[in-house]
């Protein structure tokens, strides 16, 4: 017998949204002294204090700018500001599973986005 559970909702975060959230969650067990932080959220913590480049405020609008464009989804965008690549090489990465890719002039204007924030 399986046990499903129903997903009642969905939002994209950056990384840098994450560790906002997860330095609350940090903040509110640290002042409860008898729970302690468990392994899992101490290295989600761990993971989105060295990967988190920007600040929550900068991260979001990087994805609503980069959804501006047509050929970019929020997915897509959320990927783009969290590895905040610099060249088409590392650009070119976050579309190799995609259905699409993008051609030089598209991966430009994206590149072009993504200076103005790194």
């Amino acid at each position: 017998m399986t046990i499903f559970k129903e997903k009642v909702d969905e939002e994209y975060v950056t990384v840098s949204e994450a560790k906002d959230v997860l330095v609350d969650i940090e903040a509110e067990r640290a002042e409860d002294e008898e729970r302690d932080l468990r392994y899992e959220l101490a290295r989600a913590i761990e993971h989105v204090n060295r990967f988190a480049r920007l600040d929550a405020e900068e991260s979001r609008e990087l994805v609503e700018e980069l959804t501006e464009l047509e050929q970019i989804d929020i997915p897509t965008a959320v990927k783009i500001a969290d590895l905040l690549p610099e060249d088409r090489t590392e650009l070119r990465s976050v579309f190799a599973q995609e259905r699409y890719s993008l051609d030089g002039d598209e991966l430009d204007d994206v590149l072009n986005i993504v200076a103005k924030y790194a």
